[in-house]
């Protein structure tokens, strides 16, 4: 693929140009990923939610049509994919490239890079068929702007267009209407002028945590095949943390011969995504020959075009900038799953952006009815799934937290913004990925680093003296976990807030030992204590039935809501109940057990996310009482030193994501590598 081509017209006012993004097909012509780069559905644009009136149950109402379907299900043949760029119409068959992967989100390159104009190319053959050009403003309204048509066997039609009308929001895209005979669209292509010094593009180092060997082998095949992708990969790092490794796998080899001298494998202890990540990082500023370091998990499936056009976005931009991709469901490949996040300040935590939505369905709602995706979306951070660093960056504010897993993106990508470098999550780069609503982080093992790195997060970032709603709200939560009898989950978050208070000096020291101990650790409870096959537990026996027969499945309403919140804790204090000690009282879905539900109960079986376990969870008054004193204790002392804390952390914060800092965290490893090569030599 050719990258940028320079004319002698160009080079004598200093500029060159530079091919933006290009027209392409599914590699594996995916019947369930069609949607995400050409359409065949007609566009009614969505009611304008902010037109709606300030009543709650009319704007929940719109919400809900807002996410209806718009979709006949029609689908293309995949037969009529030609090529990675070509792409058939039958007679007379109007297809639209207004796509996530097609359409040029325009917004983002007015906003963040030295482009001010565009030009589309778009080669077509086949008598009569007719190339219609549109925009679409920041409300997602759409205007024709030009169109051609094929008078011979065919055409290459070409479109320049200004950015200057795309301040808030907007898309570029292109209709073909095919003639009476059909017609192929042979490709398309975006390009501009840029300055003579932007000729070139970067390159990248890509950076992959493995603890899944099979799944991040079959990525590195990914790379390995897309011969476009080449140029610009300078290392791909993969930090083999895992017991099974990578190099053993069935899918290694060829990945292996894809990829070549590209390809290096370092192996070592599992110090989390940000050990892993933070490898990478190291090993990319220490390399010095990429002008960008990309974050990638080893459980995805890559779009590699989506990296060429981080890459060339990120050599275009004003200034040194976050490039990150978005994340589709895995399992629901039209659907995605994260477009736009930031860091909710007043709260600290992470969350769409309040005029976005997650979970989109672009198989049920394309892009041009969707108003929401008209907006630019600016963003706080992008998650480490895919997201592009430049070295400079790196360079000057550090390297990833010693945190494990969970926050070290947010918190890098709030450290850059603070240092002037801003993350855009970039529209048509993105990764398949397992989402997080498949997951039970929020109660296993993770809940600790959750709790911890989210405090960290906020004594190093807030603007509030003390955290704003932190403390109150991490009170709220561990009461709801003891109330709902996820003793070990309560009991994780405390010893995570015990953790914090200890500063941030003993962060390094543990990240290689933290998940062994904090699992141990949480084994003593029963909630904890996973098993796949329900008859190791008691049948459900009850002394007394459900009160007035109510079913667990339904949801309470806010009065009764507010109601079971002020009594539950109090219902807690109460003797169990007979016979619950021996037989759980109920059987409780994962999507069933809600906070109103488990309360109700002294004992349940409680089946997992993931659907592969259940644990039995009982209650245990004593236990309540002594982990509800413990917290109201800590919380109350975080309340009192919290700015203490932020000064510590603040200051430390340089030290402890500096390149010297995780080498000494890396010297059993790197020892080891030198060592073994010291012996290889001889």
């Amino acid at each position: 693929m050719t990258t940028t081509t320079t004319n002698a017209s160009d080079t004598s006012i200093g500029t060159v140009t530079r091919l933006l993004q290009r027209q392409i097909l599914p590699i594996d012509r995916d019947t369930d990923v069609f949607a995400l780069y050409v359409d065949l559905e007609e566009a009614k644009l969505d009611t304008d939610r902010d037109a709606v009136g300030g009543d709650k149950a009319a704007k929940d109402l719109n919400n809900a049509a807002i996410r209806q379907s718009t979709s006949t299900g029609r689908k293309l043949h995949p037969d009529q994919i030609r090529s990675r760029t070509a792409l058939r119409l039958e007679p007379s068959q109007t297809l639209s490239f207004g796509t996530y992967f097609n359409a040029f989100p325009a917004s983002y390159w007015r906003r963040h890079t030295v482009v001010d104009d565009v030009e589309l190319s778009v080669s077509v053959s086949g008598a009569g068929a007719t190339v219609t050009v549109y925009k679409s403003m920041a409300r997602g309204h759409a205007q024709r702007v030009d169109a051609a048509t094929v008078e011979g066997d065919c055409g290459t039609f070409t479109f320049a267009l200004s950015l200057k009308p795309f301040v808030d929001g907007g898309w570029y895209w292109y209709d073909v209407v095919a003639g009476d005979d059909g017609a192929t669209v042979e490709s398309a292509e975006w390009t501009a002028q840029v300055p003579a010094d932007r000729a070139e593009h970067g390159t990248v180092d890509v950076c992959i945590t493995t603890m899944l060997p099979d799944m991040s082998a079959q990525l590195l095949g990914q790379l390995g095949d897309a011969e476009e992708l080449a140029p610009y990969l300078d290392t791909v790092f993969v930090m083999d943390q895992g017991k099974d490794k990578v190099v053993d796998s069935e899918y290694f080899p060829a990945a292996k011969a894809g990829l070549g001298d590209t390809l290096r494998v370092i192996p070592q202890g599992n110090l989390g995504g940000s050990g892993g990540y933070a490898r990478g990082q190291l090993e990319s500023v220490r390399k010095g020959t990429a002008t960008y370091a990309m974050m990638m998990d080893d459980d995805v499936v890559c779009e590699p075009e989506g990296i060429i056009r981080a890459v060339t976005f990120g050599d275009l931009a004003k200034r040194p900038t976050i490039v990150g991709g978005h994340m589709f469901n895995l399992y629901s490949r039209s659907e995605l799953h994260s477009f736009g996040e930031i860091v909710q300040p007043w709260r600290f935590w992470w969350q769409t952006r309040l005029d976005g939505y997650s979970q989109w369905d672009f198989a049920a709602r394309n892009l041009r009815s969707s108003r929401w995706l008209h907006k630019r979306a600016d963003v706080d951070f992008n998650g480490w799934f895919m997201c592009l660093i430049p070295r400079v960056v790196l360079e000057e504010v550090g390297l990833s937290l010693p945190v494990f897993i969970k926050w070290d993106d947010s918190e890098f990508g709030l450290r850059a913004k603070a240092a002037g470098y801003p993350t855009v999550s970039f529209p048509g780069a993105a990764v398949w990925h397992v989402p997080w609503t498949d997951k039970n982080d929020g109660l296993d093992w993770q809940s600790y680093f959750h709790q911890r790195n989210r405090f960290i997060a906020a004594l190093l970032h807030s603007p509030y003296e003390r955290g704003g709603r932190m403390v109150r709200e991490s009170l709220n939560h561990q009461v709801k976990h003891l109330a709902s009898l996820q003793y070990s989950t309560a009991e994780l978050r405390h010893l995570a807030l015990e953790d914090v208070l200890r500063g941030p000096q003993a962060l390094h020291g543990e990240l290689a030992t933290k998940l062994a101990d904090i699992n141990a650790f949480r084994k003593q409870w029963s909630d904890a204590q996973l098993h796949t096959d329900r008859d190791d537990l008691p049948p459900v026996r009850r002394k007394k039935p459900p009160k007035k027969g109510k079913s667990d499945i339904e949801i309470p309403g806010r009065k009764a809501t507010l109601v079971a919140a002020a009594l539950a804790p109090l219902r807690q204090l109460r003797p169990v109940r007979d016979m619950s000690g021996d037989y759980p009282e109920t059987e409780l879905t994962a999507m069933d057990a809600k906070w109103w539900n488990l309360v109700k109960y002294d004992s349940a079986v409680v089946s997992m996310n993931d659907g592969t376990s259940v644990a039995l969870y009982k209650r245990d008054p004593a236990h309540y009482r002594d982990l509800l004193k413990r917290t109201v204790d800590i919380h109350r002392r975080f309340h009192r030193e919290w700015p203490e804390l932020a000064r510590q952390y603040r200051e430390a914060l340089g030290e402890i994501t500096s390149p010297e800092a995780w080498e000494r965290t890396f010297a059993p490893w790197t020892d080891d590598e030198a060592a073994g090569s010291s012996k290889g030599e001889g």
